[in-house]
């Protein structure tokens, strides 16, 4: 498999495509090539909208390539886009490979339609935090998978979760791959299977694209590490009630012994963020100010609706996404008080990664704020206490901005090294869980 070679075939992508660009193409390349490309429909968003998947190749493999498993992670529906059309230009690829493709370029349409104001703008980091949307735990398709543990138990699946939890039981798949992004931390990957041959290999493919590695703190205490920025995908009944949410995706690929997948990537590149120098910060003084910014974070925005909750009218999916964070987000981090080894100097990456992390909450749920109070007044709710909060958090929101951007060191990515990426690891992923299974 000459990876690099179909790395080397991703074209320029300038934005990301909106959710209607998603379906017309998966109708062209469906209309161009009936003899290659099955579309059809799995399943209905909770808002009506049709969940498509695109099927192409001889087998006698299953893949499943889950698109936009979170609304403000749209890499993925490039990533699905380029696949698809290197199935239906390379006959080797396609035939001799040895796998069916399964694509989904966005399983949360809803969701990705709340993004498209920054699709078109990328690389602007004031446009993405003003036009930012993620779910709540509950409404997040990548979560809420079944799951039965002995103290805890969920079954709250989403109709969207529904529809690839059908998929996968219809093609009982051998390797399973969720398209995840960040924003400024670096590239890092969670595999289900502890291989690091595989990791090592994972790792090469997104150095030789230029971009920085995570070296900084885990996205979850927990992660068990193989290498260099990769992990141990965790899941499980514990780790589920420790946040409150179902199963992922994850979960639901053990049942078939599929290898599954998370790639996650930048928007943008800060080489501090790969840097392993010690300071002279103790690491635990470098998460304790990360925890207090973020529990102040809370409070303030806890302050503020408690000021507007009586006026609020609009049920919109901005105010549930927002009531969730303020109500959930300080155990969703308590995991981190006790994080053990922190003690020692912290490396410039954890200083750096920690200090990233509070910008990006801040401006993630400032901007979610701002966006249910615009809500609000567009429905002509315009009472004293909406109009003055949205004035005091717009300056609020402008005043954090600011702060981000003064400490900010990070270019954006070219979407085309992102893509290749993304799509260099399927290609790897696939071949590991090919000899997997012949073996």
């Amino acid at each position: 498999m000459d990876v690099a070679h179909h790395m080397s075939r991703v074209p320029d992508y300038t934005a990301f495509p909106t959710v209607d660009q998603m379906h017309a193409e998966l109708d062209d390349l469906a209309a161009a090539h009936p003899e290659l490309v099955r579309l059809r429909r799995i399943g209905t968003s909770r808002l009506g909208e049709p969940l498509r998947v695109a099927t192409i190749g001889s087998g006698p493999h299953d893949a499943v390539i889950i698109g936009g498993p979170h609304p403000n992670e749209p890499i993925g529906a490039l990533t699905v886009s380029t696949l698809l059309r290197r199935l239906v230009e390379d006959t080797a690829l396609r035939e001799d490979f040895g796998y069916r493709w399964h694509l989904i370029p966005c399983v949360d349409p809803d969701g990705a339609r709340l993004n498209e104001g920054w699709y078109t703008r990328p690389s602007d980091r004031r446009a993405y935090a003003e036009h930012f949307y993620r779910p709540a735990e509950a409404d997040q398709v990548e979560w809420t998978f079944p799951l039965t543990g002995e103290d805890y138990f969920f079954d709250r699946t989403l109709p969207e979760t529904e529809a690839l939890m059908r998929l996968m039981d219809e093609v009982e798949p051998a390797f399973v791959y969720s398209l995840h992004n960040g924003e400024l931390q670096g590239a890092f990957y969670y595999l289900s299977k502890d291989d690091p041959a595989l990791a090592a290999r994972l790792v090469d493919v997104a150095t030789a694209e230029g971009l920085p590695l995570h070296m900084g703190p885990p996205e979850v205490p927990s992660a068990v590490p193989i290498g260099p920025a990769a992990y141990m995908t965790p899941r499980g009944a514990k780790l589920a009630a420790t946040y409150g949410i179902g199963g992922g995706s994850v979960d639901y690929a053990d049942r078939f012994n599929a290898l599954h997948l998370v790639t996650e990537l930048p928007y943008w590149a800060d080489p501090r963020v790969a840097d392993q120098t010690p300071t002279d910060q103790p690491y635990g003084d470098a998460i304790q100010a990360n925890l207090a910014a973020q529990r102040a974070l809370i409070a303030e925005l806890a302050r503020s609706l408690a000021s507007v909750r009586a006026d609020l009218t609009v049920h919109s999916p901005f105010r549930r996404a927002l009531e969730d964070f303020v109500d959930s987000h300080d155990e969703f981090i308590g995991e981190w008080d006790d994080f053990p080894g922190t003690d020692r100097p912290a490396t410039v990456a954890e200083v750096v990664g920690n200090r990233q992390l509070v910008h990006s909450i801040r401006l993630r749920y400032c901007g979610t704020y701002l966006r249910m109070l615009d809500a609000e007044l567009g429905a002509g709710n315009q009472t004293p206490a909406i109009r003055a909060e949205r004035a005091r958090l717009g300056a609020r929101f402008d005043e954090w901005f600011a702060e981000a951007e003064a400490e900010a060191e990070g270019t954006p990515i070219p979407l085309r090294s992102l893509v290749a990426v993304q799509l260099g690891a399927a290609l790897l992923a696939a071949e590991s869980a090919k000899r997997a299974a012949l073996s």
